[in-house]
């Protein structure tokens, strides 16, 4: 089956329909690369891929500053007739994108120590499940992508669904939290509260509520108001957590 693809009246692209989870790497330049990857999990209220603002915007604003990203086309358990499930097959999918990423470090000049994941609405729900529940690796494993690990490096979260869900460990990885203040109630003071909840279990965490931007605002280059910049603040977290390093 073919998946479906539909641009609105400002060309952006949603796509439905995935059966076949996929991966798309955007590679920097090897003189501009500095080893760090992130899994890119775009929103859609699991209906739909938004995939060029919180997709593939996002991936080649990070391979144009060096950092690898890639984009997740995983199955939707809210589309029309869809018989997946968000727990299941879309979470399979994103374990499965993590694994693969630091299964072919080598050859995408990564650093498999430092793989994170950021996700969008729905897609942020995806990533906080991943930062929750993982799995090590089983060196024995006759599947070769099953002897690395599931657990991000570090975490962004940009308006995440079910934000009042995150309930953070101690072993939970760093994270990115990124929010706008006329977004739903759920949203807005759900991310709020799980800062607190990240700050008491220790875990580093950095929130970001913007005045306005409501929700999906993504990144579009036509986006000037500061909610636009929100990505330069996460490249400069990931500066100061340690996770970008220039070579």
């Amino acid at each position: 089956m073919k998946e479906v693809v539909t641009t609105s009246v400002s060309g952006e692209l949603s796509v439905a329909g995935i059966h076949n989870p996929s991966i798309t790497p955007y590679l920097p330049a090897r003189d501009k690369a500095t080893g760090l990857a992130i899994l890119v999990i775009p929103g859609g209220g699991h209906r739909v891929l938004a995939i060029t603002h919180e997709g593939y915007n996002v991936a080649e604003w990070l391979r144009d500053h060096g950092i690898a990203a890639f984009v997740l086309k995983h199955r939707l358990a809210r589309e029309a007739n869809s018989t997946y499930r968000i727990d299941v097959e879309s979470f399979a999918d994103t374990k499965r994108a993590l694994r693969l990423i630091r299964s072919r470090a080598a050859e995408w000049s990564i650093d498999p120590g430092r793989v994170g994941a950021i996700g969008f609405s729905a897609g942020g729900e995806l990533v906080s499940m991943a930062s929750t529940s993982f799995e090590a690796g089983d060196a024995a494993a006759a599947d070769a992508l099953e002897r690395h690990s599931t657990k991000p490096d570090f975490q962004a979260l940009i308006y995440p669904g079910r934000s009042g869900d995150i309930q953070p460990t101690k072993d939970s990885p760093p994270v990115f939290l990124a929010a706008a203040y006329n977004d739903r109630q759920d949203i807005s003071e759900g991310l709020a509260e799980a800062y607190l909840r990240f700050k008491r279990a220790g875990v580093p965490a950095e929130l970001h509520i913007y005045g306005t931007g409501g929700h999906g605002f993504g990144l579009r280059s036509n986006n000037t108001r500061p909610v636009g910049q929100w990505v330069v603040r996460f490249e400069e977290w990931l500066a100061e957590s340690g996770f970008l390093r220039r070579r």
